[in-house]
């Protein structure tokens, strides 16, 4: 019997949906938290509706599991945890700009700041409040994206210092590749990192919260994990590369699905698709089913599969916005209705993220993030 559906989602239904496991979220949180020394904590990513899955239902799930803290990019996406009931601590990622700053105040969200010009300005805001707001300081360590740069710590740590409504609750920094086998530009990262946090203390500014991991970092870089680690597609189920370090039993949390819509039945010369970029040579047998690259799948010809009834049916002709064509010649029990798996396990078979990822030309969180909202997420709880 399949898993009973748990959505609020108010539009009607439709053949093709993304399947969220929830058990399989709580599952991996706990994995990840075995794995990691008693001290050190776990902040969860949510961002980006937790990589597409749905930042809320996500959330949720982190906050059963006890997780320290959320994490967020935007205002407005701590803004739908905070309305909807998360009360747990969520920091900002990024830099804010002046037109966010009531927004901490008032709905207690933590941010990241990354230079004195921001600091200085959120300092002065939060006197204009009488209030303190509350920081993590970002140190850039040789990313070169946010963060306020390791060499001059000297120069800008004494200014900070001096700041009185901001509470530093911590300081991170980001690695640029930490999830290569090679961590060599990671550990230098680290070293600049705690070159500049020691220089920080030595101005008088605490730094009670030092926190350097993302995933790969908590896989690979145990000397790097320091108070706390954040973790984003690790807690979906998906490593975020072929090389990482595996921990046991963690499972895949998204499944992109389609019922069959249409049968085709071809001819020796016929085409499929747009462009005419198949031909058949002997009789084909073609399913079509009712999503493509406006859902997110990639765009690509003649290369991919789906699973359905547990084997593989080859893309055929190409991706179209709201199509894919598949080769059911060899799998003669598939009929209209029937459910194919685009991403995602079938029986034995299955289709990673990597794999979605290698026919896109890209990488496995770029596909989660991906799949566009015009797909309903159903949420279910399979009792593992």
């Amino acid at each position: 019997m399949s898993a009973p559906f748990l959505t609020s989602d108010p539009r009607p239904p439709r053949p093709a949906w993304v399947e969220v496991d929830l058990d399989a979220v709580e599952h991996n949180l706990r994995q990840i938290r075995s794995d990691l020394p008693a001290h050190v904590r776990l902040m969860h990513v949510v961002k980006d509706e937790a990589y597409g899955l749905g930042a809320l239902e996500v959330a949720r799930c982190s906050v059963r599991l006890g997780v320290d803290a959320l994490a967020t990019f935007t205002v407005g996406e701590a803004m739908r945890l905070r309305t909807r009931g998360i009360e747990a601590p969520i920091l900002l990622l990024g830099e804010r700009t002046e037109e966010e700053f009531p927004w901490l105040v008032d709905h207690r969200l933590m941010t990241c700041v990354g230079s004195l010009a921001v600091a200085e300005a959120l300092n002065a805001f939060a006197a204009r409040e009488q209030r303190r707001i509350t920081v993590h300081l970002k140190i850039n360590s040789g990313m070169n994206r946010f963060g306020f740069p390791w060499r001059s710590a000297a120069d800008w740590a004494p200014a900070v210092a001096r700041l009185p409504h901001l509470e530093i609750a911590g300081a991170l920094t980001h690695f640029a590749q930490s999830d290569e086998l090679i961590k060599t530009f990671a550990r230098q990262q680290l070293a600049n990192f705690q070159e500049a946090v020691a220089i920080l203390r030595q101005s008088g500014v605490p730094v009670p919260c030092l926190h350097t991991c993302n995933s790969g970092g908590f896989l690979d870089l145990p000397e790097a994990h320091a108070d706390m680690v954040r973790v984003g597609i690790l807690a979906l189920g998906v490593y975020p590369s072929a090389v990482c370090r595996r921990l046991p039993d963690l499972r895949p949390v998204m499944t992109v699905k389609a019922r069959i819509t249409a049968l085709q039945h071809l001819e020796p010369g016929d085409t499929v698709g747009y462009g005419m970029r198949y031909r058949a040579e002997t009789p084909r047998r073609i399913a079509v089913l009712p999503l493509g690259y406006g859902d997110g799948f990639p765009r690509v010809r003649n290369e991919g599969a789906a699973l359905i009834g547990g084997q593989r049916a080859p893309l055929v002709g190409g991706t179209a916005m709201d199509a894919i064509t598949v080769d059911v010649t060899d799998i003669p029990t598939a009929q209209l209705g029937d459910e194919a798996v685009l991403m995602g396990r079938q029986g034995d078979a299955e289709i990673t993220a990597h794999d979605v990822a290698a026919l896109k030309r890209s990488v496995s969180y770029d596909v989660l993030a991906g799949w566009r909202g015009r797909l309903p997420r159903l949420y279910v709880r399979r009792g593992r």
